[in-house]
């Protein structure tokens, strides 16, 4: 299986505008060779593939291709559009594998710096439902802006998805999914939220003004 680039037809006439349009249709088109048992549907279009309205989930070859348009593209209703259909697929515990395996972790995470709050929320979405799967978790990487995400003056719908990841991350410790709590590389994620410098913002976010925010942070014990 191979990364999000190997796709034979890269972007030979990827352009924004209406040539993106085109090409995500063409996405929608593609082969229904997919992982076993995953329940697939007919070609759909441009439309369906990244409304997110749909409960099935996308094959093998729909997610590489959409990783890659998500890689190559700066339009920024592209990028959301795709981060919502992957976030939606990341929700089913098969393809939360496959994303991995296909390079698709460090993508959708290095939208998470894109300066638009709506992309950034979705791609914190799309985050939260990849790290529920351990090994996942170990391929998020973040860099140490990150932890400024980790603030008061945050917009509560980002600074709560950021939470939950972090309560994501603790959950799978507390339960004991990691018999013992690894050496952090510098980089990950596991890394930065539990340096010295994370757990005091947490600290201060527990006498934060929203109620939501302040629960979200007194169920993260760990902090």
């Amino acid at each position: 299986m191979g990364g999000a680039r190997d796709v034979g037809w890269v972007a030979a006439g990827l352009v924004l505008g209406a040539g993106a349009c085109y090409y995500i249709y063409k996405l929608a088109r593609g082969r229904r060779r997919g992982a076993r048992g995953l329940r697939l549907r007919p070609s759909r279009s441009a439309e369906d593939l990244t409304n997110g309205s749909y409960d099935d989930v996308l094959n093998v070859d729909q997610l590489q291709k959409l990783l890659y348009l998500l890689e190559s593209t700066d339009d920024p209703v592209i990028i959301e559009r795709a981060l919502v259909t992957l976030g939606n697929n990341a929700a089913f515990s098969a393809n939360q594998v496959i994303i991995r395996e296909l390079g698709g972790i460090p993508i959708i995470g290095s939208k998470i710096n894109n300066p638009n709050h709506s992309i950034k929320e979705k791609a914190l979405n799309a985050l939260n439902n990849l790290s529920v799967n351990v090994e996942n978790q170990v391929k998020i990487k973040v860099d140490s802006s990150f932890v400024s995400l980790y603030d008061g003056h945050v917009a509560k719908e980002i600074l709560l998805r950021v939470l939950t990841l972090s309560q994501n991350i603790n959950n799978c410790l507390e339960k004991g999914s990691l018999a013992v709590q690894p050496t952090f590389p510098k980089g990950s994620l596991f890394f930065l939220l539990y340096g010295e410098e994370c757990a005091q913002k947490m600290r201060a976010l527990a006498k934060h003004h929203d109620a939501d925010v302040k629960e979200k942070v007194t169920v993260i014990p760990r902090f």
